[in-house]
């Protein structure tokens, strides 16, 4: 889903552009009648997969982030490229991140990473039928590919031992579902 602001922008100042983010400060009329300078983080959203194998074993991967300065556990996920649908990157990143591709893609709803300053949308998906494929990491990504009993994700994600919130979210979603289903 994408979101889209009900505020008036009355004038927008692009302060930096990147490979993957634009940056705005963007002076807004708030439905109150309130004027606020906001910094906007503009991504072009993603899509994060969780998939569950024959055994009931979730994909997680542990994955460098230097952005948070080490180690974290995250689902095969990665950022829609223009004109990209969701499912099409979730298709793409099980493959490249995790080598296997599946027969069948649910989606289970999106997630807002940051809404008070990002606008990115994360598409979630559960993934099953699977089956081996080459993976094809990249050249800036440091992954180690896991197969997690499901029950024992679940339990980290409401730990808090998991807290990556698209993966937790993911996770404790398609419990959810499977629940529902029984």
């Amino acid at each position: 889903m994408k979101y889209t602001a009900t505020e008036a922008i009355e004038k927008l100042r692009t302060v930096f552009t990147g490979r993957v983010i634009t940056v705005n400060v963007e002076t807004v009329r708030l439905p109150n009648g309130h004027r606020a300078d906001l910094e906007i983080v503009h991504h072009p959203g993603g899509a994060a997969v969780v998939a569950i194998n024959d055994e009931q074993r979730v994909c997680l991967l542990r994955q460098y982030r230097h952005a948070i300065g080490g180690w974290i556990w995250e689902l095969p996920a990665g950022k829609l490229e223009p004109s990209e649908p969701a499912l099409d990157t979730a298709r793409r990143e099980l493959i490249e991140e995790a080598g296997v591709e599946a027969t069948e893609w649910i989606s289970i709803g999106d997630y807002v990473t940051s809404p008070g300053v990002f606008t990115e949308t994360v598409n979630l998906f559960m993934a099953r039928g699977l089956r081996t494929v080459n993976m094809a990491h990249e050249a800036g990504e440091l992954i180690e590919v896991h197969w997690v009993p499901f029950s024992e994700a679940c339990r980290r994600a409401l730990s808090g031992e998991l807290n990556d919130g698209k993966t937790a979210l993911g996770l404790l979603r398609v419990q959810a579902m499977l629940d529902a289903q029984r």
